[in-house]
């Protein structure tokens, strides 16, 4: 078959950041990640990245317009047009409509949503482990309680757009990072999406 077009979806501290790479990268796709784009162009202090960068400091999340451009002209480049995985979009009812809209031109779909599912005290002791490891100021119980309700809010009503549509494969998120991998494999073989190197 040809490489899959697929989904990544999970709370902060679910290790989806971590899991996608493997995933993409076991089916030779690009991982077309949203953070990564966004904090590439502040790096690079690109006139996107500074628009950002304002958005961000004022403690607003990026607009779907905005974002959906920036996906849209990721993957109309050239290693994403057989497949890829998309981390952190779309992460509402909206940027679901773009998306659609965009890969229906195109003539093609979604194949699988990977929902790396894990409780909250979880991702909350995972996100403090990791601001304690590398001296993340943002990362307070506050600030990631309060990312993880706009998470349930905004990006948990996508999951039952795409759960219509039979395309949802709920992986337990909670183990060693080979299991969670494992899982994930598993459940895409299920469907017939099979590694390009298993």
């Amino acid at each position: 078959m040809t490489a899959p077009r697929l989904l990544i979806v999970g709370p902060q501290g679910s290790g989806k950041g971590t899991q996608g790479v493997l995933v993409a990268s076991a089916f030779d796709v690009p991982v077309v990640s949203t953070g990564d784009i966004f904090r590439a162009n502040i790096a690079q202090g690109t006139e996107l990245g500074r628009k950002v960068q304002a958005i961000t400091d004022a403690g607003n999340l990026v607009p779907d317009e905005v974002t959906s451009e920036i996906v849209r002209d990721r993957l109309a480049q050239d290693d994403a047009a057989e497949g890829f995985l998309l981390d952190g979009y779309p992460r509402n009812a909206a940027q679901v409509r773009d998306l659609d809209a965009f890969l229906s031109d195109r003539g093609e779909q979604l194949d699988a949503v990977i929902l790396l599912d894990v409780p909250r005290e979880e991702s909350i002791a995972r996100i403090a482990k990791r601001a304690a490891e590398q001296g993340r100021s943002d990362d307070t119980e506050e600030a990631i309680s309060k990312r993880l309700d706009i998470y349930e809010s905004e990006t948990a009503p996508i999951l039952d757009v795409y759960g219509e549509r039979g395309i949802v494969d709920r992986i337990d998120g909670v183990g060693s990072l080979d299991e969670i991998t494992a899982r994930i494999f598993d459940a895409l073989e299920a469907r017939g999406i099979v590694r390009v190197a298993a």
